[in-house]
């Protein structure tokens, strides 16, 4: 292990000491990567059980609300049958004091309209009654996914939490190591590392020399260049994936002689 330097950046440091650095950063967030994937799909499988849930909320939401509708709808119907029934019986209550057929013929269409209108709403209520049983069907179905998508929910949150328990020390040490490490690190190298990272799909920036290839994208690297690479003067990356080129006993003392 490397021997420990000072968190502030040092104008004073050798080129080496800046290629350590770099690769000691990619060390440790590899580190941190590592213990993250240690949750695998978890946090996604949790988000999207949270977004399953609120949708299935909203539906039992709607169903309900439909449901309401067509409940009040049946209870006016149910009404507006109450209101013909008297109508019918004021009407033939009419009929019995007519004086002649016109008024009588005329309150029996009255009859006969308010006869149709009750028939009308007894359709009216058959069909609304229909939709509620089904409504109702589906907010109970609803319902039931709820609390089973409620109870993977608790499950899964249940397994993360013991997992970024176990992790929590590991993770807030790594996170610590990596800010005084970043410390050290000139904002313009640290700017192109955390680049490259981003763009490597295996969170890889700096990478060291294996088998005379890089170890990031496993294309041969020319021996001039791999002189290059042990000596320690510049900075050297690779020209087919771009990443920081390292040799591989960076972490100890240069014996290269110039």
């Amino acid at each position: 292990m490397a021997a420990q330097r000072s968190g502030k950046k040092d104008k004073g440091q050798t080129v080496e000491d800046k290629i350590r650095d770099l690769f000691e950063l990619q060390q440790v967030e590899s580190e941190k990567d590592r213990i993250r994937t240690l949750r695998g799909e978890l946090p996604l499988e949790v988000q999207d059980l949270e977004d399953e849930l609120a949708g299935l909320q909203t539906r039992i939401t709607n169903f309900e609300e439909e449901a309401n509708e067509l409940e009040a709808a049946v209870t006016k119907k149910k009404n507006d049958i109450v209101e013909s029934q008297s109508l019918i019986k004021k009407y033939e209550t009419q009929q019995d004091n007519v004086r002649n057929n016109r008024e009588f013929d005329s309150l029996s269409k009255e009859v006969e309209f308010q006869t149709l209108e009750i028939q009308l709403c007894e359709k009216r209520i058959r069909e609304f009654s229909t939709r509620l049983q089904d409504k109702q069907t589906m907010v109970e179905d609803s319902k039931a996914m709820f609390e089973d998508r409620k109870k993977d929910l608790d499950d899964k949150n249940k397994e993360l939490d013991e997992i970024v328990a176990e992790t929590k020390k590991d993770e807030e040490s790594m996170d610590n190591r990596s800010a005084k490490i970043s410390a050290r690190v000139e904002e313009r190298l640290l700017t192109a590392y955390r680049r490259i990272r981003t763009n490597a799909q295996n969170g890889l920036a700096v990478v060291s020399v294996e088998r005379n290839a890089c170890g990031g994208c496993y294309n041969r690297i020319p021996p001039q260049r791999q002189l290059d690479i042990r000596a320690r003067k510049k900075i050297i990356v690779c020209e087919y994936c771009g990443r920081i080129l390292v040799d591989k006993d960076i972490m100890e003392p240069n014996t290269e002689t110039v």
